[in-house]
């Protein structure tokens, strides 16, 4: 049978026989797991904050793209519009029947004879997300901007792009039809009577204004919803940011006084490791408070 284990004399006196003694032991390894907590947690909000910015640039470049959409149809509308003006001012032109128009679909004759074009719904949003529009539209400060957009989840915002999107692709689809339709007539009245064709060039024209002009406001949409996101992630990218600095700054506090602990275990124990390891303590805080302030 083994015997009863013994500690060493010599081992029971380097052992803390207080309870504060005992506190006095523990708290360099407690203070050390702390500040190895905060650390990684400060870490952490770094590269949340820096997957939020990452994300506000995709967004942008994203926005930019509607922007440029929006744009080019509201070029093409007024171009449109200007070579309707242009025609109707410098030659007769007739009007146009649905009989000038063979082979076409009711909606073709409603949009090129009646100038109604295929209705659009747009995208229904919230209050909080209405309000938010109006303050980017009317160029508001960013803090204002990002007070509107405090009580409006991510998920929110995503589910507005997406009813945006579906809004101008449902237009984009109801106009197919007609613009197949103008193609075919183009081709085929082009080499009949130059009055009939000179109508349907006109009506042509105020159709695609009006389309191109619809097309645009829906772009618009579109890229007001992306504008908005990339507030919001630039938002939470300002908020794990300091989050990150904060713990950066208790890992600093938990690094003092891990070294604060390890000069009072030197001083009652007089050990030469322990007073290098504060040491060592001392000069990683100090360098980490050099960088922070100098560099």
């Amino acid at each position: 049978m083994a015997g009863k284990i013994q500690i060493p004399d010599e081992l029971k006196k380097d052992l803390p026989q207080s309870t504060w003694g005992k506190i006095l032991g523990a708290t360099p390894i407690i203070m050390t797991v702390i500040a190895t907590m905060l650390a990684g947690l400060a870490s952490s909000e770094m590269t949340k904050a820096q997957y939020d910015r990452a994300y506000a640039a995709q967004l942008q470049s994203k926005a930019g793209d509607q922007w440029g959409y929006f744009q080019a149809k509201k070029l093409r509308s007024a171009l449109a519009q200007n070579s309707f003006d242009l025609l109707a001012a410098t030659a007769e032109v007739p009007v146009l029947t649905a009989a000038n128009l063979p082979g076409a679909s009711e909606v073709t004759v409603n949009a090129l004879v009646k100038g109604e074009i295929p209705a659009s719904q747009p995208a229904v949003f919230s209050d909080a997300i209405k309000a938010a529009l109006s303050a980017l539209e009317s160029s508001q400060d960013e803090t204002v901007i990002a007070q509107k957009l405090a009580g409006v989840k991510p998920e929110a915002l995503q589910a507005a792009l997406v009813d945006a999107e579906n809004a101008a692709d449902a237009f984009d689809n109801a106009t197919q039809s007609i613009n197949k339709d103008s193609d075919r007539l183009d081709n085929e009245l082009m080499q009949g009577d130059k009055s009939v064709f000179r109508g349907f060039s006109a009506a042509r024209l105020r159709y695609s204004a009006s389309r191109y002009d619809r097309e645009a406001r829906l772009n618009q949409a579109i890229a007001s919803i992306y504008e908005l996101q990339v507030r919001q992630n630039n938002v939470s990218a300002e908020h794990h940011h300091r989050r990150s600095k904060n713990f950066f700054f208790g890992m600093l506090a938990a690094q003092l006084a891990v070294i604060v602990s390890t000069f009072a275990i030197a001083a009652q124990k007089k050990s030469l490791l322990w007073s290098l390891a504060a040491a060592a303590g001392a000069a990683a805080v100090s360098f980490s408070l050099y960088v922070y302030l100098k560099v």
